[in-house]
């Protein structure tokens, strides 16, 4: 079975806004080593949406990027890409497959059948999967910034508290610190 890892960029004071993080190569190469490690990626239906309105167009060349961004975007676009919704069942972009339903089930299944892991990388169905104690590792990417505004990690929405082993930090040159926890069982 393979290990689910939530990945996210963030505030020092917590802001998941994607619009507040660093956007370079460092941060690019960060995400694509990530996604590289990891045989699928794990959404929510917003945070695919958010995606599939820019990244394939990447991917295709439509639009001017960097090279770290494009090849972010060529991998991504080969990627198996698993979208949990109840609102939305068509999927169009490539290899993408959708989990309704149980979640539980779905994501559990998920996991069974993707021994290199699952990258999730949407807040709000993050906590979801947090509280069904899904989730085995955190990959946070923390910018030296503080927002003073939200979307907020978890917007307090944990029954209990999550007990972490520290397992890796490294700082970026652009002032990010990438922190890798497992959660402690």
């Amino acid at each position: 079975m393979g290990l689910l890892t939530f990945s996210i960029n963030l505030t020092l004071d917590g802001c998941v806004d994607h619009e507040e993080g660093i956007a370079d190569d460092e941060t690019h190469g960060f995400f694509t080593r990530l996604m590289d490690e990891n045989g699928a990626m794990l959404w929510g239906r917003v945070t695919y949406e958010m995606m599939e309105s820019y990244w394939p167009a990447v991917a295709r060349s439509e639009v001017e990027a960097p090279p770290a961004m494009r090849e972010w975007a060529v991998k991504l676009d080969a990627k198996p890409k698993y979208v949990v919704s109840s609102t939305r069942t068509n999927f169009p972009w490539a290899n993408s497959h959708h989990i309704a339903n149980d979640v539980r089930t779905g994501v559990e299944r998920l996991k069974d059948s993707t021994p290199a892991g699952v990258l999730l990388g949407s807040g709000k169905l993050a906590t979801e999967l947090d509280r069904l104690d899904l989730i085995d590792e955190y990959q946070l990417l923390v910018h030296p910034r503080i927002a003073g505004h939200g979307p907020t990690l978890y917007q307090g929405e944990l029954p209990s508290a999550r007990r972490l082993e520290l397992v890796s930090a490294k700082p970026l040159r652009n002032g990010a610190v990438a922190m890798h926890y497992r959660r402690e069982r």
